[in-house]
């Protein structure tokens, strides 16, 4: 049960701030997380303690946004998908297929602007917006090459909860189901579901090789997460331990976009002298066809959202790109 809040008369000696996340320690996420316990118990001398909870073992997909709503935790670091789903669809933005290019794109719009408004507007999900995170660009493993539409027809891939991702699977012809990211191996290796889409960092930490036998590099989308805390808890701190707090942390999400990119060239190293797996690349024809197929996802988002934040992620951030 969700039940432990947070007092600001639990501590009287140190304070203990829980930050949660449901990816292993060695992931661009967990790097960032371990950095930030550093970095804060550096600065404050040790009289301020980050506890972090890799891999689910505090609360999972399904229960820590409203953990943290709760109180019954101080920090998260989502991935920006789960931010629609929580009330807050300009997030949604992230999820588009084929919209960014580059990490530079991307961080055009998280580190300006368009960022800073999106992560102010989880004030009305009590949250407080802190800072975005690189994991970096999704490809897609099954059982087979995903080179075309016509690849990925019946396949069951799974997807987090977010409805532009649910619409980039069904415009594709695969069958999206939505799981809890922890149970995505087992999924796999049960015949649950056929594939998944992930930053190669991912796919190699979860050990997912063995249950999937091709990485096709499609590139097709971008996972990041937005690192949030409980209002209640960030109102209670005085001036200096918050802006202690967001110092660190600051300086654990540049440090962490930084290793991101790192992360996932080596993870594709690895991963094409893995046995039994086989590594393949779109060509520019595949790209721009699969490019062409999700569309409709576009349209849609614009209908639901509204056309002026698609068309400032274009203008301010993607040369003012159509399509």
């Amino acid at each position: 049960m969700l039940c432990t809040l947070w007092s600001p008369m639990a501590q009287a000696a140190e304070l203990v701030v829980r930050l949660s996340h449901v990816v292993a320690p060695d992931t661009p996420k967990g790097l960032m997380a371990t950095r930030f316990q550093q970095l804060v118990a550096q600065a404050s001398e040790g009289r301020i303690r980050v506890d972090v909870y890799p891999d689910s073992q505090l609360y999972g997909d399904d229960d820590e946004m409203e953990a943290l709503q709760l109180g019954a935790v101080e920090i998260l670091a989502p991935s920006l998908s789960k931010f629609g789903v929580a009330g807050a669809p300009g997030f949604d933005v992230f999820d588009l297929p084929f919209l960014f290019d580059t990490l530079a794109q991307v961080r055009c719009v998280t580190q300006g602007r368009i960022g800073q408004e999106l992560l102010q507007g989880l004030a009305r999900q009590q949250m407080v917006g802190l800072g975005f995170l690189d994991n970096g660009f999704k490809q897609m493993s099954a059982p087979r090459p995903l080179l075309q539409a016509a690849d990925f027809k019946g396949l069951r891939l799974r997807i987090q909860a977010s409805r532009v991702l649910a619409a980039q699977m069904r415009a594709l012809g695969a069958y999206p189901v939505v799981l809890p990211f922890g149970e995505t191996r087992r999924a796999l290796a049960e015949g649950v579901v056929d594939g998944a889409e992930n930053p190669l960092s991912n796919f190699l930490t979860q050990g997912l090789a063995p249950v999937q036998r091709a990485v096709t590099l499609t590139h097709h989308g971008y996972l990041g997460y937005a690192v949030v805390a409980n209002p209640r808890f960030w109102t209670s701190l005085d001036d200096g331990d918050r802006a202690l707090l967001q110092r660190a942390l600051n300086q654990a999400l540049a440090e962490g976009n930084a290793r991101a990119a790192a992360l996932n060239a080596r993870a594709l190293t690895t991963l094409k002298q893995t046995p039994g797996l086989q590594v393949h690349s779109l060509s520019a024809a595949q790209r721009t066809a699969l490019r062409r197929a999700v569309q409709p996802v576009h349209a849609d988002f614009a209908r639901r959202v509204g056309t002026p934040l698609l068309r400032d992620v274009k203008n301010l951030c993607l040369g003012g790109i159509s399509g």
